[in-house]
């Protein structure tokens, strides 16, 4: 009986070891194919893993340097609140563009990846939406009121990832207000467009045709990088991928006139409410540190900006943002 147990265990013993090797020679094979596929060497490729450090939090996401980057002008302890905030919208504003790029960029994707993909982005867009309260409660009024001069002419007009994802998201002529609109030739270029383009109205004079040194700035580092991309998804926004599906559902429609409403209208209208609260909460009108007419700009019945008009009816276009 004895003997029968110990042949058994030594058995299992052997079958485990076999199949060990199996599946270890199995794993070889995928790496090896891996490597011959790019035509490289596997095993130069397992010397080197042989001699890597373990990976760890930290490092993965850079903690350190993430940590560091809050970098103040002033002494006013909640600056770096102003930053921080500010730091965070910007990532979110990359983690939507990480998702409408896979979707301008392919010609064909399913129904549910379309759904998930904006789910996604409405996600990350109530997050923009709801996070101004920090900004709005988390930083004294007093102390944001006269450190603000030191960030002098920076404004967050000056996010090169707002233009990114409106170019990446809708044609340029739902980028111009009623006003650029008219002024317009009647066959308009991409530099026509980008002349009148609703976010220019912010810094520029157009009876002089005067700029703001934030505007000036603004466009000196970005106009050409906004123009490149426009002339690459010409024809491939999430409006025209939209246009050219066969029979969206409602659920879908639903979905990108969600996003259209919450960017265009409800997060326009938070940060109106917010500089409001700063500057003009005792009557006084302050100027924005980028010299925008702020009132005026932020207000997204002046903006007039629409991702996917053709999901609005006629009133619904009119009263845009009220």
């Amino acid at each position: 009986m004895y003997n029968e147990v110990f042949y058994f265990v030594i058995t299992l013993y052997i079958l485990e070891f076999l199949n060990h090797i199996l599946m270890s020679q199995e794993l070889y094979d995928q790496l090896d194919a891996k490597y011959r596929a790019l035509g490289e060497k596997t095993e130069t490729y397992l010397k080197g893993l042989l001699q890597t450090k373990p990976i760890t939090y930290w490092d993965y996401i850079q903690v350190d340097t993430l940590l560091s980057l809050q970098k103040t002008r002033t002494n006013f302890k909640d600056e770096k609140i102003f930053v921080m905030y500010h730091q965070v919208t910007q990532l979110t504003l990359k983690m939507m563009l990480h998702e409408i790029k896979q979707l301008s960029e392919a010609a064909q994707l399913s129904e549910n990846i379309w759904l998930d993909k904006l789910e996604r982005l409405n996600r990350y867009t109530n997050l923009l939406i709801t996070s101004f309260d920090i900004m709005k409660y988390g930083m004294d009024y007093d102390d944001y009121n006269i450190f603000r001069f030191a960030l002098t002419p920076a404004s967050g007009f000056q996010s090169a990832s707002f233009r990114f994802l409106e170019l990446y998201t809708t044609r340029l002529q739902n980028l111009i207000n009623d006003k650029g609109r008219a002024r317009l030739p009647e066959n308009p270029t991409l530099d026509d467009y980008f002349e009148n383009i609703y976010w220019k109205d912010a810094g520029m004079n157009r009876e002089t045709g005067k700029m703001t040194l934030t505007l000036k700035l603004f466009i000196e580092k970005y106009e050409d990088d906004f123009k490149q991309l426009a002339r690459k998804v010409e024809g491939k926004t999430l409006e025209e991928r939209f246009a050219q599906m066969k029979n969206p559902s409602e659920e879908l429609k639903n979905k990108l006139r969600e996003f259209d409403h919450f960017y265009n209208v409800k997060w326009p209208l938070v940060h109106l409410e917010t500089a409001q609260y700063f500057l003009d909460s005792k009557g006084e009108t302050k100027a924005a540190t980028g010299g925008s007419e702020w009132k005026k700009y932020l207000s997204p019945r002046f903006q007039q900006r629409k991702f996917f008009p053709t999901l609005w009816n006629e009133e619904e276009l009119k009263n845009w943002g009220m």
